[in-house]
């Protein structure tokens, strides 16, 4: 298995990637966490993507299907990707793609069924980020 730690790659994709890839996070794989989530297109249209990003995190954000769970794991992922020291559009990737992560296991009853649940959703990022990053001339 690829190394799924996420902050090492994110600096190595450019901007327009990092765009595609949060779009993916907060519009496709936070629906696994129960976060439907539609954006104002009004509000990101012609934006370019060091703007059009954090107005879209800002939008996403404010969507909490379980508002005491959300705002845990807003504090456990912005501390964790404040460790990461990424600078950038890789911060918000990175803040958003722990944010998803740790949504998701509603379901991991058992530290080991949550466990599973938290690697299966990494490595689901891993393989889109690898796709879109591939898809902007990037290799891992």
């Amino acid at each position: 298995m690829s190394d799924l730690a996420l902050h090492n790659y994110l600096p190595r994709v450019p901007d327009a990637a990092l765009q595609e890839y949060i779009e993916w996070c907060v519009l496709e794989q936070a629906q696994a966490a129960e976060c439907n989530f539609t954006p104002d297109r009004s509000k990101l249209d012609n934006l370019l993507p060091e703007d059009y990003i954090p107005k879209l995190v800002e939008q996403f954000m404010k969507v909490k299907p379980d508002p005491i769970k959300a705002g845990l794991v807003a504090a456990i992922a912005g501390k964790e990707a404040d460790k990461h020291a990424l600078s950038g559009l890789a911060i918000a990737a990175d803040f958003v793609s722990l944010y998803v992560k740790y949504l998701i296991p509603k379901e991991g009853s058992t530290k080991e069924q949550a466990e599973e649940i938290l690697t299966q959703a990494s490595q689901h990022q891993y393989e889109k980020l690898t796709e879109v990053a591939k898809k902007h001339g990037v290799e891992f």
